[in-house]
């Protein structure tokens, strides 16, 4: 299995990745936004659950919930950290959305979809390699994480 540490544009934003050098390109791309877009989701919801939700009053109304919501959220934002690359754990997938012009830079190229991954790379399955995420021609720090409206 080749494996791929995915970096976008944000620091924040990193994980691993493991896959076969027989890989589509195609299918590559659609695994790893699907990875990042969960990645950004559930950060994106431990700040507005702990800005919105988790404020003094709560606390004081119902200690018990806010302490296992407190935990729960912090486990999430562990889980989704880039913390993860140095523990060397591989992160699955779920699919909020889906973009078609991705582009995943490898050695200053752009990967393109009509490829197989070993065209790239070769056929050593122990291949490490390290991707760059843009979405179309801007980086993904650009991109707005929906936001969760007060009162929801």
């Amino acid at each position: 299995m080749v494996r791929i540490h995915v970096k976008a544009a944000s620091e924040e934003q990193q994980f691993l990745y493991s896959c076969s050098c027989d890989s589509s390109i195609a299918d590559l791309a659609d695994a790893i936004l699907e990875i990042y877009n969960l990645q950004a989701w559930i950060q994106a919801l431990c700040v507005h659950v702990r800005q919105y939700l988790l404020t003094d009053a709560f606390r004081e109304n119902c200690a018990g919930v806010a302490d296992v919501l407190d935990r729960t959220l912090s486990e999430a934002g562990t889980y989704a950290s880039k913390e993860q690359v140095l523990h060397q754990s591989y992160l699955s997938y779920a699919a909020p959305e889906l973009h078609k012009d991705v582009q995943l830079i490898w050695a200053g190229k752009e990967l393109l979809r009509g490829k197989r991954l070993c065209d790239y790379i070769g056929g050593n399955e122990k291949t490490k390699i390290t991707i760059k995420l843009k979405l179309g021609c801007e980086d993904l720090e650009n991109r707005m994480v929906p936001n969760v409206q007060e009162g929801c």
